[in-house]
């Protein structure tokens, strides 16, 4: 989504908490609907078909052509759009081999240390135990009787160290561009995702059923979010929006269970438990709020 900031604001009505609430929620049902595709694309061809989608809508919200990028800022763009790829790429990966609670969680644990990377703030050890805590209780070996993919787990974790990477590159390549950025970045991303995508995806290109699939979750993970955080960050404090994009990982485990039949162990919920509690703890005390992924 998108790499800005709420404003400094200080209070919010329910409108635009509801608001942001909706964001959260179509990120997490539009992940529920591209697991539901993984069976006919494959996560790459899933990934492929979402990043296009999703950039064709943005280019005809945002309308990025009426600004260009600057000879200056097009490393900055370019990095960006790599690490959309990478991290669509990644966590669609790691949503195929473990459930979508805790692959939300362990993702979110990336902009978590990124935030408070370089912090001298004693409080803030604190908020890396929890995170740390919830790394470990969500790891394949602490409930083995549930028999985690550990390579599910590490490709979320990469995921993550992408969208802490994401949140860099966006102040940077957005600093010219603006709310333009994401479309731009979701297009380089959509180019960079055919030659992984194409091959499994091609077959299925007239297929209306699944196109209508992909097009719902180009809707729901890129659009529609998007949208609803633009009317969000103007009417909303910052301090807020960083605190319930917190329910993140609550959100992907209660979708995981309502669509996807995706049971968790009482120390996985523990473990997504432990990362709320640092990712809230971190955006009460943090200075900027962390930005949903695009």
């Amino acid at each position: 989504m998108t790499s800005q900031t709420a404003q400094p604001q200080t209070h919010a009505g329910s409108l635009p908490i509801l608001g942001l609430l909706g964001a959260i929620l179509s990120v997490q049902v539009g992940a529920a609907f591209a697991k539901s595709l993984f069976p006919t694309l494959g996560p790459e061809g899933t990934t492929m078909l979402r990043l296009a989608i999703g950039a064709l809508m943005l280019a005809a919200v945002l309308r990025p052509w009426k600004v260009l990028p600057t000879r200056k800022g097009l490393p900055w763009l370019a990095a960006y759009g790599v690490t959309v790829c990478a991290m669509n790429m990644l966590f669609y990966a790691a949503l195929a081999r473990i459930p979508l609670g805790i692959c939300v969680a362990l993702e979110f644990t990336g902009p978590l240390f990124v935030a408070m990377l370089g912090s001298r703030r004693a409080l803030d050890l604190v908020w890396v135990v929890f995170a740390v805590a919830g790394i470990v209780l969500l790891s394949p070996f602490a409930d083995v009787s549930r028999g985690l993919d550990p390579v599910g787990v590490l490709l979320a974790l990469a995921a993550g160290g992408c969208w802490g990477l994401y949140i860099i590159l966006a102040q940077k390549a957005g600093a010219e561009l603006g709310a333009r950025t994401a479309a731009y970045g979701m297009a380089i991303a959509a180019v960079l995702a055919l030659p992984f995508g194409f091959s499994a995806a091609a077959p299925h290109l007239a297929n209306p059923h699944i196109m209508a699939g992909a097009v719902v979750v180009g809707l729901f993970s890129s659009a529609l979010p998007f949208w609803l955080e633009m009317m969000v960050l103007a009417r909303m404090p910052a301090k807020v929006y960083g605190m319930i994009v917190c329910l993140e990982p609550a959100g992907g485990a209660l979708t995981g269970f309502l669509y996807l039949h995706e049971d968790l162990s009482v120390l996985q919920c523990v473990g997504i438990a432990a990362v709320i509690v640092a990712a809230f703890g971190s955006a009460v005390t943090a200075r900027r709020p962390l930005p949903l992924p695009a």
